[in-house]
């Protein structure tokens, strides 16, 4: 028998079945208005597909959490639509489809460590680090005269994803990134 969530135990990071399928919540908003029944209003993401959906519950529904268990691998290599990671402890591997990667696979990196969230003893997802280094591949050229800290300028990494960096930052530095929201954290 799964675990049941009442409102008051939603937070970020819960994951939850709903409709046969398992979400993160990756928003929970508590409302009281001033007349009527107190609600908690979720941002929630499917696991399977990464569709993002709103759903608002009132004070003392409950849902069902999803049996998601989590382990430690290595990213190693991809072939065609498939990515195998290996897990350091047995040296199994599996391959995890490209859409279930979607929004991760700006991240994926060889030889790096990610969290893979398995349900019903399959691969459904993957979390990177929070930070993760990258290197530069290219970037905009530093404009003369730009000195000051708040001067931004687009970067590509090492794996495609480009992101926003500070003026000084040039191409084949090593750059750490906060992968929750692809910010530029320092030069590692």
């Amino acid at each position: 028998m799964a675990q049941k969530y009442n409102t008051s135990q939603f937070k970020n990071g819960l994951k939850i079945l709903i409709d046969s399928e398992p979400y993160i919540i990756i928003e929970n908003e508590f409302e009281k208005p001033g007349k009527g029944q107190a609600f908690t209003r979720l941002k929630i993401k499917n696991l399977l597909n990464g569709k993002v959906l709103e759903r608002t519950y009132k004070s003392g529904q409950s849902v069902e959490g999803a049996d998601i268990t989590e382990k430690n691998m290595t990213y190693i290599y991809h072939e065609d639509s498939l990515y195998y990671f290996m897990d350091q402890q047995n040296f199994e591997q599996i391959s995890i489809e490209v859409s279930a990667l979607s929004d991760q696979l700006k991240w994926l990196k060889e030889d790096a460590s990610y969290t893979v969230l398995f349900w019903n003893d399959q691969p459904v997802n993957i979390t990177p680090e929070k930070s993760m280094i990258f290197t530069i591949t290219s970037c905009e050229p530093n404009v003369k005269g730009d000195t000051a800290t708040s001067v931004v300028k687009n970067a590509q990494i090492e794996t495609g994803a480009t992101i926003k960096v500070p003026g000084f930052i040039k191409q084949g530095e090593s750059i750490k990134v906060d992968t929750r929201d692809g910010s530029y954290i320092s030069r590692a």
